[in-house]
């Protein structure tokens, strides 16, 4: 047995165990009560911290389930995801049924366990699949452009850019529902994102061993450098604006969907950004 044999025997080992502590979506783990209780405390501070304002909220159906679709911002502390979840949750009502994808390594830090009863499950096509078919008017909120676009460099950080993923049209057409763009600026102004470090994923074996396409590189508070964002960072007081778009059907194919979507994601983004007069203070 050579030394090769034997890294790539232990590196297969490693991405077993890792996969295998992935918890399948349960779906009873979102707990309407703990939202209740949680949503006037953390609504008050993303409110205050953020200067948090999400507008267009009446234009996610109301009695069908509905595929949410945003571009990302924040690192690995993105406060879009948050803003959107305490404002959904406060607009329609704790029980309506609200999940969201998110990283493998989100949902199994033990720290993060939390999140689960907000309703955040970990990104697969089974989850989303179960999320939708949840309850009568469930909704899901996707970020497609996941670890590609949450670590953009900032000086892009009103570029809308999925990195050609488009499976969410496919996931959207099976399960028979609209998609809902979901337009954010600020989140990219909490820290200073340098790079997205995808050379860096691919020298380390993340990509393959923790499915991370970045090891990103930003300046950030508390460490300055750093390197990765596993250990997150505290963010930069930005404002965050958050603005629904109208609901786009999903008739034609992939790629002409994807591309509305994108256009109205862009458009929003770049309306949205000609408000703010300076970075962080909007």
């Amino acid at each position: 047995m050579t030394v090769r044999s034997t890294a790539d025997d232990l590196f297969n080992w490693a991405r077993e165990q890792v996969a295998s502590r992935v918890p399948r979506a349960d779906l009873d783990q979102r707990d309407p009560d703990y939202i209740r209780d949680m949503l006037p405390g953390t609504w008050l501070l993303a409110s205050l911290y953020f200067r948090a304002d999400v507008r267009g909220m009446h234009r996610i159906p109301a009695d069908k389930p509905v595929l949410l679709v945003g571009n990302h911002s924040g690192g690995n502390v993105p406060p879009d995801t948050a803003i959107f979840t305490l404002a959904f949750c406060s607009y329609f009502g704790v029980e309506r049924p609200f999940y969201q994808l998110a990283h493998n390594l989100v949902v199994t830090a033990p720290g993060l366990s939390w999140l689960r009863k907000f309703g955040t499950v970990a990104a697969n096509s089974e989850n989303a699949r179960m999320a939708l078919q949840a309850g009568r008017a469930s909704a899901l909120l996707v970020y497609p452009g996941g670890d590609y676009e949450v670590f953009r460099p900032s000086w892009e950080r009103n570029v809308v850019d999925f990195g050609g993923r488009m499976g969410y049209v496919q996931l959207a057409r099976e399960a028979g529902v609209p998609i809902v763009p979901i337009a954010s600026v600020g989140g990219q102004e909490t820290a200073l994102f340098l790079d997205r470090g995808q050379w860096l994923a691919k020298l380390l074996r993340v990509d393959k061993l923790l499915r991370l396409k970045s090891v990103p590189i930003s300046l950030a508070l508390p460490w300055g450098v750093n390197v990765s964002d596993l250990a997150l960072h505290f963010p930069l007081p930005a404002k965050i604006t958050i603005e629904v778009q109208d609901p786009i059907d999903v008739d034609g194919d992939d790629e002409t969907v994807n591309a509305a979507v994108l256009a109205s994601l862009q458009s929003a983004v770049d309306r949205l950004a000609a408000e703010r007069k300076f970075p962080v203070i909007g």
